[in-house]
């Protein structure tokens, strides 16, 4: 079965956002992986929420880009926040 044009654009899409944001924020591997993973969920939870509140800003065909580029940008900040440099300690005083 052969994913729809719609389905491989998203991925496409959410990719780009993940390895954007990893190339802005740098890491290792496993940081990418994550990164990666956050923005694919995130994208896709945009897209439900879209469909849910029927919100049609830059819509191309029935995929959502709008509300899917916002949840893939928040679920990316909310996996850096969560998961930072735990190197980087307060320098005592």
């Amino acid at each position: 079965m052969i994913p729809g044009p719609t389905f491989t654009f998203a991925f496409i899409v959410a990719t780009l956002l993940g390895a954007g944001f990893h190339l802005i924020v740098g890491g290792d591997a496993r940081r990418l992986t994550l990164f990666l993973l956050s923005g694919w969920l995130g994208f896709a939870l945009g897209q439900m929420v879209g469909n849910s509140m029927d919100i049609r800003l830059w819509l191309i065909g029935e995929l959502r880009m709008l509300p899917g580029i916002v949840g893939a940008i928040l679920t990316l900040i909310l996996a850096n926040l969560f998961t930072g440099d735990r190197t980087r300690r307060r320098s005592p005083r």
